[in-house]
């Protein structure tokens, strides 16, 4: 039995752009709802932190967001985390990196804007948690006479979740050591022997966390993990400031219970796509009360709250779907359809996926479960591929009395009705212009005469008599030595052809513009080599220090930037070093460089420690320039202790050699120079051995345009590893710029610190 999408005409198309419209535009306007709360925590900050009004200090954030060239939503997360929001708890210190820090505060602002409970914990374990290793996620609230209620869950099972909805006022253990300890309880490998706790194995990895607001516990957050987990620093770092972010989604509507956990549990158990459907015997409606993860899959996302009718999470096949459901319920019988055309739920653009072998079963008087298969053919595969570019157009030629066939595509290139007779290539001529004569003549015979594949672009002249330029790349179709027809592909390039007359006509303006650029450009280059030495010499300082340091300009004057380092005795004896990276590129970055480099010599030499150099620098930045924001690591080295103690605002982390092995050490999660006051910056510090060496860098050295910053980071490791064997320090910092691990041209600082 197979079943068509419904009648064709406009209910059809208002089934296509209609419903299948709504549903993405429901998850554009769900993303963006939890973006734009970020930024309105973001910007409540910077109104309170600067005596802004609201409008005020959005602007600000808008602008520091262009300087810095870090998009908006990131910048947001970074000032959120840096001050604590109204309502938030203090950001625990911890072994977070920058960039994880932005993740977990865009998952809990994105949590915070979900319909319910679970579907937020579903939010937090996907995109917070789960990177952690965790698999489940439980959320109590803590009710006025004592009791945990089950406030939602992701990731378990519905009979467990029916079996843990409530605790009782005599909270068991380990529940009542987090509760009245107040402090998060970490149980690497499970709790102690006959304590319950959600989860399939019993010395699985969990961490229970009590949910406080305001200094008063008011829930309880259990984090399962598959199996015995180590839960070092930086995971309980991680999950202690997610859940502190999070606690508000508790104030979010209870998630619904199933009804049926048994049958909940069965549908999870299965690999193929299924879905538990309620019918309300009063109105006859159809809602999808749980799908299973082979089914969330198959419809491109998890259904939220909103989604749960049967025409909104199947908006092109909810009537076949209801025919089968009503004739399952009445006749107490499976029903099933060989294929359903879509599951509807797409991006617009895209052809939906069908669904085969559908099967509806009965499961009592009001449920019945729907079961499908997915598969991929090939030619489905590709027809799609091409029907989602729309310059893109297939044709099959026959030279032995066959038709020629186009794909829907081919008809618009050539200003042609749907149902007009294709043009063979043969046949072309009189369609292209007549100065395309002899290119369309050499296609032809490579295709005829040599049998092999060729392309060309011709100009095709429409009914209408407007011209596209089309691009021909066509394949001979061979039995032995006779050509029996043509396959191939036409592309309209007709927007690159524009282009290209744009550009050209524009060319001789752009030259004037950079001519005069160009005694700008050069003026900041010649400021910062004589402020940043392309290769300094070796330097030997107190107490066995030896520093090498390297700087490697932009590929590209226009692209001279803010980069700077600094090694300087103090008179206490110490030795500051320093790496930093002012915003943005020209002769403006490079100004704004020399006076913050100059500013924090000036105020090394009080004796204080970085975090405090860091924090006055913040304010330095902040007062003089105009919008000045910048990346530095300020540091201080102390000979006779050994000690090397330093600050960071928002830089890439330090590396240490030590004995042939390198690794990124802890890098404090704090705010960049110049965009919020009165910041704090902590302190790291660590002992330098004999034959140590620290390395302080800019990103120009790792950062790739298309990879993440955790893989130029792994990058820059094992290079060093490699690097370091047998060689001495200058070779060192001479291998890693000549690697050129980073492509964005930018420039780029390396300070190597050695001990002897």
């Amino acid at each position: 039995m197979t079943l068509s999408a419904g009648p064709a005409g406009a209910s059809a198309n208002w089934s296509d752009s209609g419903l299948t419209g709504l549903a993405a535009e429901n998850v554009r306007l769900r993303a963006e709802s939890a973006r734009r709360h970020l930024v309105d925590l973001a910007t409540g900050v910077l109104a309170a932190q600067l005596g802004f009004s609201v409008a005020d200090a959005a602007a600000h954030l808008e602008a520091l967001a262009q300087a810095t060239g870090v998009p908006l939503v990131d910048l947001a997360a970074d000032v959120v985390n840096s001050v604590a929001a109204p309502g938030d708890p203090p950001v625990v210190p911890g072994p977070v990196q920058p960039f994880q820090a932005r993740q977990q505060r865009r998952t809990a602002a994105a949590a915070e804007t979900t319909d319910s409970v679970s579907d937020a914990a579903r939010t937090l374990l996907e995109g917070a948690l789960g990177p952690l290793g965790a698999d489940s996620l439980w959320l109590w609230r803590l009710t006025g006479a004592g009791c945990l209620s089950l406030a939602g869950h992701a990731g378990g099972g519905a009979a467990e979740a029916a079996a843990w909805r409530w605790i009782s006022p005599a909270v068991p253990e380990p529940f009542r050591t987090a509760l009245v300890g107040s402090d998060p309880l970490w149980l690497e490998n499970g709790p102690a022997e006959g304590c319950p706790a959600p989860g399939a194995r019993a010395d699985a990895a969990r961490a229970l966390l009590p949910l406080r607001r305001q200094g008063e516990t008011v829930g309880l957050a259990l984090v399962g993990w598959p199996g015995p987990t180590p839960l070092d620093a930086a995971v309980r770092s991680a999950v202690t400031d997610l859940m502190g972010m999070a606690v508000r989604v508790l104030d979010l509507p209870d998630s619904e219970q199933p009804a049926v956990p048994v049958l909940v549990d069965m549908l999870d158990a299965l690999t193929r796509p299924a879905a538990l459907l309620r019918t309300s015997d009063t109105t006859g409606a159809v809602v999808v009360e749980h799908v299973n993860a082979a089914a969330v899959a198959a419809l491109g996302g998890a259904l939220s709250a909103h989604d749960k009718h049967l025409s909104r999470a199947f908006p092109l096949i909810h009537q076949e779907l209801t025919s089968l459901v009503r004739r399952a319920r009445h006749g107490r019988r499976p029903q099933r359809a060989a294929r359903l055309p879509a599951i509807g739920r797409t991006e617009p653009g895209e052809a939906p996926a069908p669904l085969l072998d559908v099967r509806v079963l009965p499961a009592g008087n009001e449920r019945t479960l729907l079961l499908w298969n997915t598969a991929s053919d090939s030619g489905l595969a590709a027809e799609r591929a091409v029907s989602r570019l729309q310059s893109v157009a297939t044709f099959q030629d026959s030279l032995t009395g066959g038709e020629t066939v186009w794909s829907e595509q081919a008809y618009a290139m050539f200003g042609m009705e749907r149902g007009d007779a294709p043009v063979p290539l043969l046949a072309l001529r009189g369609r292209i212009h007549q100065g395309d004569d002899a290119a369309l003549t050499e296609l032809l015979r490579a295709l005829m005469e040599s049998r092999t594949g060729a392309q060309s672009v011709l100009r095709i002249v429409r009914p209408d008599g407007s011209v596209r330029h089309i691009r021909v790349a066509a394949e001979p179709l061979l039995d032995g030595e006779a050509v029996t027809g043509f396959v191939g592909v036409y592309q309209d390039e007709s927007a690159i052809h524009r282009t290209e007359l744009v550009l050209s006509a524009t060319f001789d303006s752009l030259t004037a513009v950079r001519d005069q650029a160009a005694i700008r450009h050069r003026l900041a280059l010649q400021l910062q080599q004589a402020i940043v030495p392309e290769v300094p010499d070796l330097q030997e300082l107190p107490g066995g220090l030896v520093v090498a340091a390297r700087y490697r300009p932009a590929a590209e004057e226009y692209q001279v930037g803010g980069d700077w380092y600094d090694v300087l005795p103090l008179p206490d004896g110490k030795v500051l070093v320093t790496v930093g990276d002012i915003a943005g590129h020209g002769i403006d970055s490079v100004t704004d460089m020399v006076a913050l480099r100059n500013a924090q010599r000036a105020l090394a030499f009080t004796g204080r420690p970085p975090g405090q150099v860091l924090g006055w620098l913040n304010e330095v930045a902040l007062r003089t320039g105009e919008g000045t924001t910048a990346t530095a690591v300020c540091a201080m080295y102390d000979p006779d202790a050994g000690d090397f103690v330093w600050s960071s605002a928002g830089h890439l982390p330090l590396l240490l050699l030590r004995d042939g092995r390198a690794r990124l050490l802890e890098t404090p999660p704090d705010v960049l120079l110049g965009a919020v006051p009165s910041s704090l910056y902590q302190e790291r510090r660590i002992v330098l051995r004999p034959m140590d060496t620290l390395l302080l860098y800019t990103d120009g050295l790792i950062e790739r345009r298309h990879d993440g910053l955790d893989l130029g980071l792994a990058r820059l490791v094992a290079a060093v590893e490699e690097l370091a064997a047998g060689g001495s320090l200058g070779s060192l910092i001479d291998g890693l710029i000549g690697l050129a691990m980073g492509d964005t041209d930018d420039d780029t600082c390396i300070v190597a610190v050695g001990v002897r």
